[in-house]
Formats: structure tokens, sequence, C-alpha cells
């Protein structure tokens, strides 16, 4: 029962419900409470060049999108 795909994993334990709990305990992702991945962008999801300051929480691509909407003047 070993496969490089957890979907086929998942799909092999669908008729062994305690080796499809244990699997799913110890394979799943665990839930980020700090570092890099845990500020995401709204619009997009990105996690690099992240604009929290605000309140935003937009990467700096998509604030430049929504700059002006947001009542931000480009300064010369």
């Amino acid at each position: 029962m070993t496969t490089s795909d957890p979907k086929k994993m998942l799909k092999q334990l669908e008729e062994k419900p305690g080796k499809k709990a244990k699997y799913l305990k110890h394979n799943s992702p665990r839930e980020r409470k700090f570092g890099e991945s845990v500020n995401k962008c709204k619009m997009c999801g990105r996690t690099h060049a992240h604009i929290s300051k605000y309140g935003l929480h937009l990467c700096r691509q998509c604030f430049r999108l929504k700059a002006i909407k947001l009542g931000f003047k480009k300064y010369r």
C-alpha cells in the first residue's frame, strides 16, 4: 500500500476506516501559527511582499491594483 500520490492512498484506505484516520492524523498539513505562510494576500494568496499595515493584508501587486480605490495617492 505504498504510493507517491496522497489521493491514491486515500482511495485505497476507504475500506479501512481505522487506518485512514491514523493516516489523516499523521499526514495532514498542520495549521501554522506564525511565520511567513501565515500572512497571505486576501486577493491572490501570495505570501511574499505582504503589506499588513493599516490592516490591508495585500501583496504589493494587488495593492497597486487597489491603491486608488483605497484612497492612496502616488508620491512624487
